[in-house]
């Protein structure tokens, strides 16, 4: 029984970061962070090479599986699958239809969230300017421009060691990366078509970012554990930087300067600025996006009083 809960907690985490990463902006790293496994999962993606190696040589498969924590990391994945499922159908319908909503849901986690991080800091100096310095860099990625992207395997291999380094990350989101790439549409509609379809042209693209996201998972894995163990204060001050910087960019009302056309022929934003409630192109659902803000930022510490619940049972 113990077993079994503990697969559905890890589940329920796992899916909570798919859905996560789906949004630009929203980190599944900053959703493992308050539930308490974002160590347990470096160490776990950490173990794949030689340490996983070393035990496959004198104790097998099982070893092997044993050194890299499958069970925690097969849980984790298998919910995660399904939160990507879930946001590239459900998440992107609420996005076209109702986006400061969902926006500001986000912004009031994003809030929480670097609260959250913020607490766990041992505040001086050093610290201090840590979080200055996250803050800018964080702000500085949401205010770069981004690229017009391509189709090219190699950008697309490329992209997915970028985008999963950051998944690691609480404070920048994947999705976030893909977008200022300007690859973001292409990757998700290429998902979503191999969903609906199976078809080659779509797996090829989904086959070749999912490579470059395990070769990122092997090296930035291994930093971050690194950075935990000699400088765990001044990194953690750094990622509730990043967390406070990102907010820019997760700001429930932008105003479209620019579009473009897609690979699908279909018109999407491309830059965008920040506006106040009344100066938005559209319905901006000005209470709607207040609730919505309000729940994000108290969701934040029931997730973080559950994820300690489940990590007691355990």
């Amino acid at each position: 029984m113990k077993r079994k809960s503990n697969f559905i907690g890890i589940s329920l985490r796992g899916l909570a970061m798919g859905i996560a990463e789906i949004i630009p902006g929203v980190s599944g790293g900053t959703i493992a962070l308050i539930t308490g496994i974002y160590e347990q999962l470096l160490q776990s993606i950490k173990a794949f090479g030689p340490i996983a190696f070393k035990a496959f040589r004198s104790d097998g498969l099982r070893g092997a599986w044993k050194a890299v924590d499958g069970p925690f990391l097969f849980a984790l994945l298998v919910g995660m699958a399904a939160g990507v499922v879930t946001g590239v159908f459900g998440i992107s319908h609420i996005l076209e239809n109702y986006p400061p909503v969902l926006w500001a849901f986000f912004f009031g986690l994003i809030i929480a969230s670097s609260i959250y991080l913020g607490r766990t800091v041992k505040w001086d100096w050093r610290a201090v300017v840590a979080l200055v310095a996250g803050a800018l860099i964080a702000f500085w990625i949401t205010v770069v421009s981004p690229s017009q992207g391509s189709e090219s395997l190699l950008i697309v291999f490329g992209a997915g060691i970028l985008a999963i380094s950051a998944m690691l990350m609480p404070g920048i989101s994947g999705s976030f990366i893909l977008l200022l790439l300007g690859m973001y549409t292409f990757v998700i509609s290429s998902l979503k078509g191999v969903l609906e379809t199976g078809e080659w042209v779509y797996i090829k693209v989904v086959v070749v970012f999912a490579i470059g996201c395990l070769i990122g998972l092997a090296g930035f894995s291994r930093l971050l554990t690194w950075l935990f163990k000699r400088y765990a204060n001044v990194t953690m001050a750094v990622l509730t930087g990043f967390l406070l910087g990102s907010l820019n960019k997760i700001w429930p009302w932008r105003n479209v300067l620019e579009s473009r056309i897609n690979s699908k022929g279909v018109e999407v934003p491309f830059r965008e600025t920040n506006v106040l409630p009344a100066q938005y192109d559209g319905d901006p659902l000005f209470w709607a996006a207040l609730l919505a803000a309000v729940f994000g930022f108290i969701a934040v510490f029931m997730i973080e009083r559950w994820g300690r619940g489940l990590n007691e049972k355990s």
